[in-house]
């Protein structure tokens, strides 16, 4: 499947968006320690993870130059050419294209309120989310309030990551390397990723091995965009972030702050769920829009 959620989601917008999208640039792009985030000209803003571990150029001047080489020359580029970074090879470059459709996303929210799908603010994707009885669940990432949750009512759960050091005690107890995903996403009834594997190409690979009728939930600011190409390959609830006051979000991520010092302060939280049939049961392809 390659890029296609990203890809599927910007045709999206430039369809939703028409002829205005060339009048919107980039005010203002920040890089955090832990997030990333832009300003859009008409006020919206949109925020991804940064993906530290994924920049081998990070480790001295003259390398870290080739790492974002249009440092000091991000503001005032159209939104329509930070769009077509979705599938650029320089990851930084790609990291803020993401935040550009999540603030794109936030811009056509603003003007259209009817939505095939459910919106919902001021809530956390996991907070009425049911744990399978008997069935398994498996999580993708160090998704924190969803591994309390499963350690709390003592659910038969996997948690896969790429590094176990992120991970306390009791949830090491249930930790896979990412490496064994095929064996164990198959298994999941509840299969919870973390969106950072937008970032990094691997939700897509992710979704085609999922069991049949599970149910998936994708979480995380750097999801926090229109859902319907995720719907489509089978995502039930998509938890994001809508960025309430753009230029307080920014001054935080750039310094070094994270979810806990802008959730309800810059930023609420967001959660996008199919309204209509299953997504995985839906015979004419559409992902359950239709």
């Amino acid at each position: 499947m390659g890029n296609i959620l990203l890809q599927e989601t910007a045709i999206a917008i430039e369809r939703a968006l028409g002829a205005d999208l060339q009048k919107i640039t980039v005010e203002r792009a920040v890089f955090g320690i832990f997030f990333s985030g832009v300003k859009l000209s008409n006020g919206q803003g949109g925020v991804c993870f940064t993906p530290v571990k994924e920049i081998p150029e990070a480790v001295c001047c003259p390398s870290s130059a080739k790492a974002m080489p249009l440092s000091g020359r991000l503001s005032g580029r159209s939104a329509a050419e930070y769009l077509a970074d979705l599938e650029h090879d320089n990851i930084l470059r790609k990291t803020l294209a993401i935040a550009t459709l999540n603030a794109l996303s936030a811009t056509y929210w603003s003007r259209q309120t009817a939505h095939k799908y459910e919106i919902t603010t001021g809530k956390d994707a996991f907070d009425d989310l049911e744990i399978p009885d008997s069935g398994k669940t498996v999580v993708i990432g160090a998704l924190v309030p969803i591994l309390k949750k499963l350690i709390a009512a003592e659910a038969d759960f996997k948690v896969l990551e790429m590094d176990s050091r992120t991970l306390k005690s009791k949830e090491l107890e249930h930790f896979a390397p990412a490496a064994e995903m095929s064996r164990y996403v198959p298994q999941a009834d509840l299969l919870v990723i973390t969106g950072t594997t937008l970032i990094n190409d691997t939700l897509p690979s992710i979704l085609e091995i999922a069991k049949p009728g599970a149910k998936i939930v994708v979480a995380g600011p750097t999801a926090s965009m229109l859902p319907e190409a995720f719907f489509k390959y089978g995502v039930t609830i998509l938890g994001g972030i809508l960025v309430t006051k753009s230029d307080e979000i920014l001054d935080v991520i750039a310094e070094a702050g994270s979810g806990y010092h802008f959730f309800g302060k810059s930023a609420e939280r967001l959660v996008l769920q199919n309204a209509g049939t299953d997504a995985n049961t839906c015979g004419c392809g559409c992902g359950g829009i239709c």
